[in-house]
C-alpha cells in the first residue's frame, strides 16, 4: 500500500486526492491515521501532500486535483505551464471543468463549461492540462491583442501548435468571445512577433504606431539571429540594451555580425534604449528613410511618412551616438 501511494504521488507532484486514495484500498481510519502521523498533510480540501516541501507544480497539480474527476488546467495558468506567458506575481489558479459545477475552490477560479473535446486536454509535466491551441483559444477572450500575439508566437515558434489548428479551432466554436481576435490572428499572412525584452517591445510599438510595413521579429539570417528584419528591403535594426553590450568583446562581436550581415547585402541600424526613449521620431525617421541593403528602396519609398515621421527634425537620419562612446 505504501508503495502505490507513493508511486502515484511521484506521477502528481507529491499530491493526492482523497478519492485516489479510496480507490487504493484506504477506508476513512486508515487516511485519518495517515493525517494524524503525517504521512499525508492536508493541501486544499481532499488533496493531500506526501512528502516535505510543495513546489509550484505542486500547488498546480492540487488545485486540479480539488476540482474532481476530468478537471484540467486552463486559461492563463495553462499558458504559464506551457511557457508561453510569464507567471504572473499573484493569482488565482485556473481550472475548467466540464459538465458539472464543483463549487468554490479558494484560490482556484473555475471556469465552467458544458464538454471539453478530447482533443482539446492532454498532459503536461504530469498535470491535466487544455492543448496549447485550445489555451490559445481561452487567453483570447482576457488577454490584450499583444499579449496574445506573443504567445501564439512563441507557441508556433516551439512547434505547440500551428495557424491551421489555430484555425480549425476557431471555426469549432464560432461565437465564442475571442475567437475573431484569434482567427485574424492564424490566417494573417504577418508572423506573429515574439520579442525577448522590454527595449524590443517598445521599438515594435514604435513601428506599428508609425504604420511602417510590419518586420519578422528574432529571426535567423545566414546563421545569425536578428531582432528585426524587413526581408524586401534587407534592412536589419538591432536593440542594443546596456546589460547585454557593455564590454568590448560584446562590441566586437556585434561588429563582426554587422560586417557579415552587409557582405550579404543587407543594412544593419542599432538603436539603443536611450534612443528608444528620448529620440522616438529620431528612431523612426533613421528606420523608415535610411537606404536599405542591396540596393533596395527604403521603407517608405514613394509614399508620404506618417504624421509621427513629418515632425521628426532634419538631423533624425544622422549618425547613431555609441552608448560605449
Amino acid at each position: 500500500m505504501e508503495r502505490a501511494i507513493g508511486e502515484l504521488a511521484a506521477r502528481q507532484h507529491s499530491v493526492l486526492a482523497r478519492t485516489q486514495l479510496v480507490d487504493l484500498g484506504l477506508g476513512t481510519g486508515a487516511i485519518d491515521w495517515r493525517l494524524r502521523t503525517g504521512r499525508l498533510r492536508p493541501l486544499r480540501r481532499g488533496v493531500y501532500l506526501v512528502g516535505p516541501s510543495a513546489t509550484r507544480d505542486t500547488h498546480l497539480a492540487a488545485a486540479v486535483l480539488s476540482c474532481g474527476v476530468g478537471a484540467v488546467l486552463s486559461h492563463r495558468s495553462a499558458a504559464c505551464l506551457w511557457d508561453l506567458l510569464p507567471y504572473p506575481a499573484e493569482s488565482a489558479i485556473e481550472v475548467t471543468v466540464a459538465g458539472r459545477d464543483p463549487g468554490t475552490r479558494p484560490g482556484v477560479r473555475i471556469h465552467r463549461i458544458a464538454a471539453l473535446e478530447s482533443d482539446e486536454v492532454r498532459t503536461c509535466r504530469g498535470i491535466p492540462i487544455t492543448t496549447p491551441a485550445r489555451t490559445l483559444l481561452d487567453l483570447s477572450g482576457e488577454v490584450s491583442p499583444r499579449e496574445l500575439e506573443r504567445a501564439v508566437a512563441e507557441a508556433t515558434r516551439r512547434r505547440l501548435t500551428t495557424p491551421s489548428r489555430l484555425r480549425a479551432l476557431a471555426a469549432r466554436y464560432p461565437r465564442r468571445r475571442g475567437t475573431p481576435a484569434l482567427r485574424r490572428m492564424a490566417i494573417s499572412d504577418a508572423r506573429p512577433a515574439l520579442t525577448r525584452s522590454q527595449a524590443e517591445e517598445r521599438f515594435l510599438a514604435l513601428v506599428r504606431s508609425a504604420e511602417l510595413p510590419s518586420p519578422d521579429v528574432n529571426v535567423t539570417v545566414h546563421g545569425l539571429e536578428v531582432d528585426f528584419l524587413w526581408r524586401q528591403q534587407r534592412l536589419v535594426v538591432e536593440i542594443d540594451g546596456y546589460a547585454f553590450h557593455s564590454d568590448r568583446q560584446a562590441f566586437e562581436r556585434d561588429r563582426r555580425r554587422d560586417a557579415e550581415l552587409a557582405a550579404h547585402g543587407y543594412r544593419v541600424i542599432r538603436v539603443t534604449w536611450r534612443q528608444l526613449v528620448d529620440e522616438a521620431a529620431v528612431v523612426l525617421a533613421r528606420v523608415a528613410q535610411a537606404p536599405a541593403g542591396g540596393g533596395r528602396k527604403p521603407l517608405l519609398h514613394g509614399a508620404s511618412p506618417p504624421r509621427r515621421l513629418q515632425a521628426a527634425p532634419p538631423a533624425a537620419c544622422g549618425r547613431v551616438v555609441d552608448p560605449l562612446g
